[in-house]
């Protein structure tokens, strides 16, 4: 091995080990508050950041630190949920170019469907069919961030049915849906991990986004989206800190994950990883 490659591991490992520590610190600061930290107290309406309160409080008195870390943890729950859904909705996508023409052409026609319609529009859409609310935003998410993925998935597929031991296996008389079990689908493990990854933070991001637009989480809930959508009815009146602290963590929260991502793309693809 390289000095090259072991270096391109070497921040990889580094990548992982940080955003798992960021993890760690948003839970165990999410259950540090308590319900305290997120009650309402009139007569701390609207106070700029201080020792008490390091980014200040909103118009109900709420704590905005504690507001934030509640609000990125329920992002990051919405994020895994949604985008492991879209995983496995991309895999069962490209798995059909295994099991016969008709079944690829089939899964292709949809894909390119969902491909050539707006995402924010269809984001919208599928958010306001499935009623609202987290389940709604959840299953929106994932409806719509599986084609590139799945694209992806099934070029790849296609390579390793052309492979040696796939050729040996279907002359052994094993079936389709045997060789993609037991040959095909453990090889896009890596893949779909590093799909997975990289899909996380744009769940994040479309997640605040349709909050913000109206389309997402309840406004009783301490999203993200939330306060930035509230942060607009205060910003003429210089109280700055409602939406630039929660969009720096939203920000922190998404490059940390995309550092992730490409991290354990390095180490999927060993030629990236000399690099």
């Amino acid at each position: 091995m390289t000095a090259g490659a072991i270096t391109g591991r070497a921040r990889a490992a580094v990548t992982g080990l940080g955003v798992a520590l960021l993890l760690f610190g948003l839970v165990v600061a999410s259950l540090l508050p308590g319900p305290g930290g997120l009650a309402a107290d009139f007569g701390q309406r609207n106070l700029p950041p201080s020792l008490a309160h390091p980014f200040g409080t909103d118009a109900m008195g709420r704590d905005m630190l504690g507001r934030v870390v509640s609000g990125l943890v329920l992002s990051l729950r919405i994020g895994l949920l949604a985008a492991g859904m879209s995983v496995v909705i991309a895999a069962l996508m490209a798995g059909a170019a295994a099991l016969g023409r008709w079944p690829d052409r089939a899964a292709g026609f949809v894909t390119d469907v969902m491909l050539a319609l707006p995402h924010l529009l269809l984001l919208v859409l599928l958010s306001f069919a499935f009623g609202g609310g987290t389940g709604a935003v959840i299953w929106a998410v994932a409806l719509s961030h599986w084609p590139r993925l799945a694209r992806i998935l099934r070029a790849e597929l296609l390579q390793l049915q052309a492979a040696p031991y796939v050729e040996a296996s279907r002359g052994f008389g094993h079936s389709r849906l045997f060789i993609l079990r037991r040959h095909i689908l453990p090889h896009l493990g890596p893949q779909m991990l590093v799909g997975f990854l990289l899909m996380f933070p744009h769940a994040i991001l479309h997640e605040a986004g349709l909050t913000f637009l109206g389309f997402g989480l309840e406004p009783s809930r301490p999203a993200i989206g939330v306060m930035l959508a509230e942060a607009m009815r205060h910003l003429s009146a210089g109280r700055w800190w409602l939406g630039v602290f929660p969009g720096l963590a939203l920000l922190a929260m998404v490059l940390a994950f995309d550092a992730l991502g490409s991290a354990a793309e390095r180490l999927a693809n060993p030629r990236e990883g000399r690099n």
